[in-house]
């Protein structure tokens, strides 16, 4: 079965969040980069079913030359093919990224497309609704369970794929031909750990560098900030029994006492 996951380079913010000082982008000189965690999880659920079906993953992002590093990363994972759509770095849209990708998957030969539901910065939830209307394929978002039926069972016509998800404690169940687009979230599995052989491979590994042209995108950026914190999160009242005073006066103030 031959899968495309789609990923994507985000910043690996692990403190407080800052900006430029132009206002326009995440301050990252002191982080480094890595992929959405919805996106590893596809990634994990691409090799998942290529070991039971047979096939070949490739992963595809979008970025600057650097995130051919997060391609090795999932390469390193068990995904066979690297594809880098190239920019400068400035940051494209929904409507620019989801053109780009229609046009490098189009030709491809793939049965399944699968994308992270929100990318982990902008949680845009847009592209991969975006690549399946232009490419014209089924498309379901937000899954948590993925099941194969009738691939390699030597009649095309037969294979789809059964796709669930939870909402609002019930579980939903869609039944999709393939190809497909499909949006997975985060716990759908868990992906593994990169071996050694598989960082080494990947390590060499070539990337497939293509370069997309821009298409036109109706979103603008005007600029980014951080929201303010709020006050005081937590009060120590005391310990033991000398705290009982503070705590009735603290239940006093919030109106919880009759």
């Amino acid at each position: 079965m031959e899968i495309c996951v789609c990923v994507k380079r985000v910043p690996m913010v692990g403190g407080a969040i800052m900006v430029t000082p132009d206002g326009m982008d995440i301050d990252v000189s002191m982080s480094g980069f890595t992929v959405s965690p919805h996106e590893e999880c596809a990634v994990e659920e691409a090799v998942q079913i290529t070991e039971r079906l047979g096939g070949t993953v490739t992963v595809l992002t979008l970025g600057p030359p650097e995130a051919a590093g997060q391609l090795r990363d999932m390469l390193a994972l068990g995904a066979g093919r690297g594809v880098l759509l190239q920019t400068d770095g400035a940051e494209w849209g929904p409507v620019a990224t989801a053109a780009a990708i229609a046009d490098a998957v189009r030709d491809g030969g793939f049965e399944l497309l699968l994308f992270g539901n929100e990318a982990a910065d902008t949680g845009g939830y847009q592209v991969p609704v975006r690549v399946a209307h232009a490419l014209g394929l089924p498309c379901v978002t937000g899954i948590k369970g993925i099941e194969v039926r009738g691939a390699g069972e030597g009649d095309p016509g037969r294979a789809l794929i059964l796709a669930s998800r939870e909402y609002r404690g019930a579980e939903e169940a869609f039944e999709l031909p393939l190809p497909a687009v499909v949006s997975v979230k985060e716990g759908i599995n868990l992906p593994r750990y990169p071996s050694l052989p598989g960082r080494l491979r990947a390590k060499r590994a070539s990337i497939e560098t293509i370069e997309p042209a821009m298409a036109a995108d109706l979103l603008r950026k005007e600029h980014l900030r951080v929201p303010e914190t709020g006050g005081q999160g937590a009060r120590v009242l005391g310990s033991g029994g000398q705290a009982v005073p503070a705590l009735v006066g603290l239940l006093d103030e919030l109106g919880v006492l009759p």
